[in-house]
């Protein structure tokens, strides 16, 4: 579990960093600098957990899909979320952000670590 955190909190870094930019930077809309942000920190988080967290050696590109999967579903219900944040409730796009990077946290975790990785967690030599 605690890699999985430190590696989560590179990549939330990762995600601030690059919607920072994105957004202050390059004023591109709010939702592609979220979206752009949240790619970038996906693939980073899943590389070094599943090298790292989880010794997987399953199938990358399956592993991958099912990940791909999760993300069909969470970018769109955060999206959404991020502009109820925003729009609605007139929170701060990062603490909007923040706290879909909280909820992406716990999710992520319980879904790779039972459905992604759970048959062949410490298979990787």
């Amino acid at each position: 579990m605690m890699k999985f955190v430190l590696f989560s909190i590179s990549a939330g870094l990762i995600e601030i960093g690059s919607f920072t930019l994105l957004n202050e930077v390059f004023h591109l809309p709010y939702w592609v600098s979220y979206l752009v942000a949240l790619v970038l920190s996906v693939l980073w988080n899943f590389t070094l957990n599943r090298r790292y967290t989880f010794k997987s050696a399953a199938n990358v590109p399956v592993a991958m899909l099912k990940v791909a999967a999760f993300y069909v579903v969470f970018t769109p219900l955060s999206t959404a979320l991020e502009h109820w944040y925003t729009a609605t409730l007139g929170w701060n796009e990062y603490l909007a952000t923040g706290a879909n990077m909280l909820l992406n946290f716990v999710t992520e975790f319980v879904y790779q670590r039972y459905f992604v990785f759970g048959k062949s967690l410490d298979t990787r030599k």
